[in-house]
């Protein structure tokens, strides 16, 4: 955790294309394509969360492209990732 109670949101976007129906194998978070890439979004309670999740993307043998912390700050960027 970034030193608060609070869970940090990440993004993360891999090559190809998934639905949303693989929301539940990422543990309810958001799962939305955008063009040929897909981007994986939401709250990590802490660092092994997020290494969790990046095991979920090796194991379905995606092509990791980017992985971004968002700022807890801007509203507009959770809000945008929770649509």
């Amino acid at each position: 955790m970034s030193g608060s109670d609070q869970p940090t949101w990440y993004e993360l976007r891999v090559e190809g294309v998934l639905d949303s129906r693989w929301t539940a194998w990422f543990q309810g978070l958001q799962v939305k394509s955008e063009g040929r890439e897909t981007v994986i979004s939401g709250p990590l309670v802490d660092q092994p969360a997020l290494h969790g999740l990046l095991v979920k993307v090796r194991d379905l043998g995606l092509t990791l492209l980017a992985v971004r912390r968002l700022d807890p700050n801007d509203d507009d960027k959770r809000a945008t990732s929770r649509e």
